[in-house]
């Protein structure tokens, strides 16, 4: 037995398998403080010099969506609503809400909304919120994309002045 071949006597606690303190290649020793280093230099760079980071990445991306699609304010008004504003109101929530709501408001798949008892608020706000953004649980689908600012606005408009003419 050479250096090299060192037997160090670990057979009989593992099962008869024979360990050698042999030592590592070079070319292995060469490859991996290799890659010690390019990890090191790898993530000073990263962080450090370029500046890049995934929370960077993230806010960029973010960023980037926003200016393609920005988010458009509902225009509802705090006060009374227009004469215009109810006629266009109407027309949007007979073309569209009708079916679950009735002609009347009075309710049928969806909940009535010439109660007094309002699921989600019956605030000029909340209307807004409620049309905007759906309650899927409910079956409610989301109209913010479908309808746009300005119709969500009108509707919620309308059922708004609906209803508090019927709570009057």
């Amino acid at each position: 037995m050479s250096l090299q071949d060192q037997l160090l006597g670990h057979a009989a606690d593992n099962d008869g398998i024979d360990e050698y303190d042999n030592q590592l290649p070079p070319w292995w020793l060469f490859l991996f403080f290799f890659t010690v280093v390019w990890g090191i230099g790898y993530g000073v760079d990263y962080h450090f010099i370029s500046q890049r980071s995934q929370a960077a990445s993230y806010d960029a991306e973010v960023l980037a969506a926003a200016n393609k699609w920005p988010e458009q304010e509902v225009v509802a008004s705090s006060g009374p609503a227009t004469e215009q504003d109810l006629k266009a109101g109407k027309s949007v929530f007979d073309t569209n809400c009708v079916a679950c709501h009735g002609a009347n408001m009075e309710g049928g798949i969806g909940p009535s909304l010439v109660d007094a008892e309002w699921i989600h608020g019956g605030e000029l706000a909340d209307i807004v919120n409620v049309v905007t953004e759906g309650v899927p649980d409910k079956g409610m689908i989301t109209w913010g994309p479908v309808l746009g600012p300005e119709k969500i606005g009108q509707v919620s408009a309308y059922v708004h002045d609906r209803a508090q003419r019927a709570r009057d």
